[in-house]
């Protein structure tokens, strides 16, 4: 998916909201543990819940390789099930040397057909330059994560004072462009999604941790709008076990209504329809 072919997305759906599919078998109402595959039966019936209400839907890969060939037999099942028009996430967090790194790009971009993938960029320019080397495809970049060890390495600081964030926003800026490269920023961290802005002013932002984790979308919009809008907020508890009973998917899809409402007023006005 293009860089234009978001932004028309969110336009026309009044929307950046990402849905995350971490789909959990002891988490699903039980009354999907008697079918054939209950992975793909959860998230069909929540993808034609929510589908007009987010752009995005972000399947954490951990939650389906841990399963082994059935896991993965889901996520194909369920990214084959997504609507073309809706952006696709590999929440995978993949990151090595390059040639390990465009088979990884390879496995995202050419087998499963995702649009994006995210990166742990530690390793450097060749963990993450093969992801760009693929048509209208993603690398989505850690660069401010929300997690509780993030300020363990990310706020290191070298001898001129900078932040290590930083460094990795400047370095990885300079291998890709805003049409291909995303950075994940999370949104327990708001203020500081404005010191992000300010060094990568035109790329998109992957934002985790709204609702659940206790992230603003508020917050997240004050500090981290561009002109394109430049967010895409997930949000994954907070939606798809609104509930475990039958009436899951009814009330997930109340949740993502309840946040595309409140997208839909900052979007309006911040004049971007």
């Amino acid at each position: 998916m293009t860089r234009q072919e978001l932004i028309q997305q969110i336009k026309e759906k009044r929307s950046f909201l990402c849905v995350g599919l971490d789909t959990d078998l002891e988490k699903i109402p039980a009354h999907l543990l008697d079918t054939e595959d209950p992975i793909f039966e959860f998230n069909k019936a929540i993808i034609d819940a929510t589908k007009d209400y987010c752009v995005a839907y972000k399947p954490n890969i951990a939650f389906y390789e841990c399963l082994g060939v059935k896991g993965w037999l889901s996520l194909e099942k369920t990214l084959n099930y997504i609507p073309k028009n809706i952006f696709t996430i590999a929440d995978a967090k993949r990151g090595d040397i390059g040639n390990t790194s465009t088979y990884y790009a390879k496995t995202f971009f050419e087998y499963l057909n995702c649009d994006s993938v995210t990166i742990a960029p530690y390793m450097g320019e060749d963990s993450i330059t093969p992801f760009l080397e693929f048509k209208d495809k993603w690398a989505i970049v850690l660069a401010l994560t929300s997690n509780k060890g993030a300020l363990d390495f990310q706020s290191i600081k070298n001898q001129e004072g900078k932040e290590l964030f930083k460094s990795v926003l400047e370095k990885t800026a300079s291998w890709g462009t805003p049409e291909n490269l995303m950075y994940v920023v999370g949104a327990t961290r708001a203020e500081q999604i404005g010191e992000v802005r300010k060094v990568v002013p035109d790329h998109f932002f992957l934002v985790p941790g709204v609702g659940a984790q206790g992230g603003s979308l508020k917050d997240v919009c004050n500090y981290g709008w561009n002109k394109d809008c430049g967010l895409l907020v997930n949000s994954s508890r907070a939606i798809i076990y609104a509930s475990n009973k039958v009436d899951f998917a009814d009330q997930a899809k109340n949740e993502a209504k309840k946040i595309q409402t409140e997208m839909e007023k900052i979007l309006f006005n911040k004049k971007f329809f």
